[in-house]
């Protein structure tokens, strides 16, 4: 199995990551516009910060040596 789920196969396409980070943005960007409570903004922020960092920051970078 996968050490963790950001390792599975689906994350590995680069639009479907900045995909995810799009929408999380968005919905960010809703939260804040609408005047939400504070704890959806916090937990729409929290979940950008994630994302950002484990799809961009951590992600292991593929420099294109692998074989086929």
């Amino acid at each position: 199995m996968f050490k963790n789920e950001n390792q599975h196969p689906f994350y590995k396409p680069l639009w479907r990551r900045v995909a995810i980070v799009v929408v999380v943005a968005a919905w960010l960007g809703f939260e804040l516009w609408q005047g939400s409570d504070a704890i959806w903004v916090a937990i729409a922020g929290g979940m950008l910060v994630y994302a950002v960092y484990t799809f961009f920051i951590t992600w292991p970078k593929d420099d294109g040596k692998s074989g086929a």
